[in-house]
This record gives C-alpha cells, structure tokens and sequence, in this order.
C-alpha cells in the first residue's frame, strides 16, 4: 500500500497564513483539500478519480481495505487514511489524522456505507448495529468534528450520500432504508442551522448505482426497474454539490418524481411500489 505522506507542520506563531476566500475557495494558488470516505471502491472511488481529474482539489481518501485505498491514492494523487468508522473512535482518529495531514478541510464526502437486503427478521442485532453505526454514525460524527473548523473560517461544504431507498422505502432493505432516511432530515437542519455562515450541505440521493456495493451486502440486485447507473454518474452529482448551491440532488434526476406521487397520492404510490418494487 502506498505510504502517507509525512504531517505538515502547523504555522509556526506570528506566521502569515493565506485566508480562505469567500464561499468555500481557499486563497489563490492552494487547492482545496476535501475528506472522501468509502474510497476504496464503488461510489467513493470515483468521486476520488473524477476531482482528480481537475487538479483543482487535495485528495484525502478513506477507507477500511488498505490495498484497494491505497491503489486508488496511487491512481489519482490522493493521500490514504485507512480507518473503520464503525466507531466514534474510528471517526475521530480519521479526523484528526486528516487535519495533521492538510490542516484543513474544505469539504467533506461522507460516501462510506455498507448494505444488507432480505426480510428485516432475518437481520441480527450485530448487522442493524453495524448499518446503524457507518450509515448514520459515521456521518453524524465526522460532520460534529470537522463542522466547527469550517464554521470558524466561514466556509466550507459538506455531500452527504443518501439514497432513494431513504425517501421512499424498499421491500427488503428496511433498515438500509432507515439508515439512509436518517440523513435527510439531518441534512435539512443543518441547512438551517449553517444559513449565514458560509457553510453548504447537499444530499445525494442515488437509485441503484452500478458498483461492487451489492456484492459486499452478498445480495445481487435483480429488479427490472430503475436500472443501476454507473458510478461516474454520482460522481458528476457530487462534483456539482461541491460546486454550485443545490441543497439535494438525485441520480438519476427523474426518480425524485415519484416523491411528487407519495406526496400527493401515497395510496396510489404503495400501491405502484408494491406491484412494481
């Protein structure tokens, strides 16, 4: 596995250090420095390939399986912090390490996840533990240890990666469902909370993704409908959340319609969702 590049050093006092500039850029000729956890593989790994691809942002990628980080770290220029964020403990070694190593974070990727699928009584204590603490947790923790950093500098972004199984709920995956419904009020009172100060929270909220999630949760996926897209395509999501200023984004955009249905006419959409998911 590739090896972390040694810490910077802190400024030493008195020092001049570049001001960050307004709305989440740093100050002219440093690149932004973003925290991508998950990025290992799957989705993560390709929001790690694609920003690298601009030069525009300093990669630091998380993930627990050293050799496939590390071969992602070598591929795009990131720099490898392996950590389970199964636990508090996890999440504030990463942080910590991310912050020795850049001494900031100007945005954070919170991909890492894990997946489960088949009748929620079959599910042991241990598996709804284990989603509970990475798809929930991890997020909550991480955003509690950077946030305050950003806030004192009066910028920063935070993508957070839900899932239309949140919004809607699907057969088979209740507490995958759960776990990721969690995030979109979570999102939405940040929103509130960071008005004025500089800070941007965007959920994205993918349909089934083309990715090696469904093998890791040891349950293909075999609907007809929606189709998986490829990873790249959250990715381009999760770049235009780093970039612009929309607060949730779905992939692929047309399923944030049947929101509109289960809104409107929620008999009619359980009546569709149990004849067609």
């Amino acid at each position: 596995m590739r090896a972390s590049p040694a810490p910077r050093s802190s400024p030493a006092a008195g020092a001049d250090v570049a001001p960050s500039c307004a709305g989440g850029r740093p100050a002219p000729g440093r690149r932004r420095v973003v925290l991508i956890t998950g990025a290992s593989s799957g989705i993560g790994a390709a929001v790690a390939s694609r920003l690298s691809a601009g030069g525009r942002w300093e990669l630091l990628l998380n993930g627990r399986d050293e050799e496939r980080l590390g071969a992602v770290a070598d591929r795009t220029g990131g720099v490898a912090l392996p950590m389970d964020l199964a636990t508090p403990e996890g999440c504030r070694k990463l942080a910590e390490a991310a912050l020795a190593r850049e001494d900031r974070i100007d945005a954070l990727v919170a991909a890492a996840g894990l997946g489960w699928a088949g009748a929620y009584t079959d599910m042991t204590p241990a598996v709804v533990n284990r989603l509970v603490s990475v798809n929930v947790g991890a997020v909550l923790h991480l955003v509690n240890l950077v946030l305050p950093h950003m806030v004192t500098r009066g910028s920063g972004r935070l993508v957070l990666l839900g899932s239309v199984a949140g919004r809607f709920g699907v057969r088979g995956e209740a507490a995958y469902a759960a776990t990721k419904g969690a995030l979109i009020p979570f999102a939405e009172s940040l929103r509130y909370e960071l008005r004025g100060t500089g800070v941007h929270v965007c959920l994205v909220q993918p349909g089934p993704v083309d990715t090696p999630f469904f093998a890791h949760r040891h349950t293909p996926y075999t609907r007809s409908w929606p189709r998986p897209v490829p990873a790249g395509r959250v990715a381009a999501a999760v770049e235009e959340a780093l970039t612009g200023r929309r607060g949730e984004i779905t992939v692929p955009r047309w399923l944030g319609a049947p929101g509109l249905v289960q809104g409107l006419a929620p008999h009619l959409f359980r009546r569709l969702a149990t004849r067609f998911g």
